[in-house]
């Protein structure tokens, strides 16, 4: 009778792919996320005639335990810029459509950054 004995090793074994593909979709996240505040600062520099810094600077990228988000903290008048308000069926401003156009573009460049980000996570695999 012929014994053998197996024994697996690496990363998919040891648990240290698992961390890292945890890393990998934090790190993804917070990418896209940061990649879409600036699209909406970069929108609303190119579009906004007359600015205050207000507005602005209430527009963060924060984080939560399943999600980054980025917001204007829920500013009054937020919605009337954006042009999701009832507001803007009324009047001549349609809004600026600032972070709807954000998602667009972030979304079209979605591979772009997450190769980047993979890239890096696949060097600690091997």
């Amino acid at each position: 009778m012929i014994e053998s004995t197996v024994t697996f090793g690496g990363p998919w074994f040891d648990g240290r792919a698992d961390d890292a593909v945890k890393d990998f979709l934090l790190d993804a996240r917070k990418q896209v996320a940061d990649q879409a505040l600036a699209e909406v600062h970069q929108i609303l520099n190119a579009d906004i005639k007359f600015p205050t810094p207000y507005y602005e600077t209430q527009i963060i990228h924060q984080t939560f335990a399943n999600a980054d988000v980025v917001h204007d903290r829920d500013i009054i008048y937020g919605p009337w810029l954006e042009g999701t308000s009832q507001r803007n069926l009324t009047t001549r401003f349609k809004g600026y459509h600032s972070f709807r156009r954000a998602t667009q573009k972030v979304e079209s460049l979605l591979d772009t950054f997450l190769k980047s980000v993979l890239a890096r996570y696949i060097g600690r695999m091997n």
